[in-house]
């Protein structure tokens, strides 16, 4: 299905943490608040969605897919001074984004990829852990709103189009 860009910033105790992502993953994209499915492979006559997870676990043959045709890119930033190590620790985290809303995530054939930016603009202490699970839920609401806002074309349609 036709993926999007989504974006999230997420407020708290004085310090902002946002996302910004392209979402065309292999995977199914699910809501992670409802666990219900938003988009992903469709069943055979293109009108529902077929949950390739469950056709996995049954030990059906999933469609061949060329390897680097799909991924899901994004950026989560923060107003706090972060050092190096510091980002790519809340990066890392942020894949947890990914994680809660699409099943498969990370495949050979996804090229999933987080950068972590710092604006320093903030004088709040850097709290890693607080700051990582922030960019991993603004992740996860930004791959939502990116398959909920993107529009179908001709033979490619998306979640709004089921």
């Amino acid at each position: 299905m036709k993926g999007g860009i989504g974006t999230s910033c997420i407020k708290l105790g004085g310090i902002k943490v946002g996302a910004i992502v392209a979402v065309n993953a292999i995977g199914d994209v699910f809501d992670p608040s409802t666990g219900k499915p938003l988009a992903g492979a469709r069943t055979k006559d293109g009108k529902a969605l077929a949950n390739s997870m469950a056709s996995i676990l049954r030990g059906e043959a999933l469609p061949p897919a060329l390897e680097g045709s799909a991924t899901t890119i994004g950026v989560v930033a923060t107003d706090v001074v972060l050092t190096k190590t510091q980002a790519s620790k809340v990066a890392q985290m942020a894949h947890d984004g990914l994680a809660r809303t699409i099943n498969p995530v990370h495949t050979a054939y996804d090229g999933d990829t987080i950068f972590a930016l710092s604006t320093g603009k903030s004088s709040k202490p850097a709290n890693v852990t607080l700051i990582g699970a922030l960019a991993a839920e603004a992740m996860a609401q930004a791959v939502v709103r990116a398959v909920r806002a993107a529009r179908g074309i001709p033979g490619l349609p998306s979640a709004s189009d089921l």
